[in-house]
């Protein structure tokens, strides 16, 4: 029940907060460091709808009975699920984490990859059950820092673009050297909730990935937003 109002109950991986924009701004962000992490992913077309990627993910962690993977350990359901635009048996059941990750491939073509980020005890490429999809690989996440937009309602890829677009304009104006084209073409949306979680509850987020120089360039500027961990 307590999805339905937006509760996140499954794990997500851990972050540094650095700095909140909150006062001020046209629109609101924080910046965040996260260390290494690991994601199982597919590659799909936009026209093809976005049940078949979760479905395939949700199988391969075992959301739907016998894990679509190598193994016969449990593997837990994460947060979020990340979904982006790129330019390029019996088995273990894997915990859900979130969030679930949406971003672009390819922009010309209209390829998306959808990932589901795997539980932190999974640190290691030798530890991590091995898909039997072959549509589904294993990818290691490289430590990240960026700026985060936190927002709410249903999914919909014209307002996370709108919002993508909104939050560079806020980080150009507060002096980070990023070019439009950069950040629209590499932003991701991360989705933290399940479909029947009230849209008005619903925790979503659109990320654009800085440079520690950038991140630097922020620190100073608005040493008084920055945030001591």
């Amino acid at each position: 029940m307590g999805m339905v109002f937006g509760k996140v109950d499954v794990a997500e991986p851990a972050f540094d907060l650095l700095l909140k924009r909150g006062t001020n701004v046209a629109t609101s962000y924080e910046i965040r460091r996260y260390g290494e992490r690991f994601a199982a992913e597919v590659e799909y077309m936009t026209g093809n709808g976005e049940n078949s990627p979760f479905g395939q993910l949700a199988k391969y962690i075992g959301v739907f009975g016998t894990p679509e993977n190598e193994g016969d350990e449990k593997i837990a359901m994460t947060a979020p699920v990340v979904m982006e635009q790129s330019n390029n048996d019996s088995g273990t059941a894997i915990s859900m984490t979130a969030p679930v990750v949406r971003a672009q491939t390819d922009k010309d073509t209209g390829k998306m990859k959808m990932q589901f980020m795997l539980p932190a005890k999974y640190d290691d490429m030798s530890k991590i059950p091995k898909p039997t999809n072959a549509n589904i690989h294993i990818k290691e996440l490289p430590p990240a820092v960026g700026a985060v937009h936190v927002y709410s309602g249903s999914f919909n890829p014209k307002k996370s673009r709108k919002i993508a677009d909104q939050l560079t304009e806020q980080l150009q104006n507060d002096g980070v050297a990023i070019t439009k084209e950069t950040a629209m073409d590499n932003y991701q949306f991360w989705g933290y909730n399940p479909p029947f979680t009230i849209p008005a509850l619903r925790r979503n987020e659109v990320w654009i990935e800085l440079t520690e120089a950038q991140v630097d360039d922020l620190m100073q500027s608005f040493s008084d937003a920055s945030v001591k961990n």
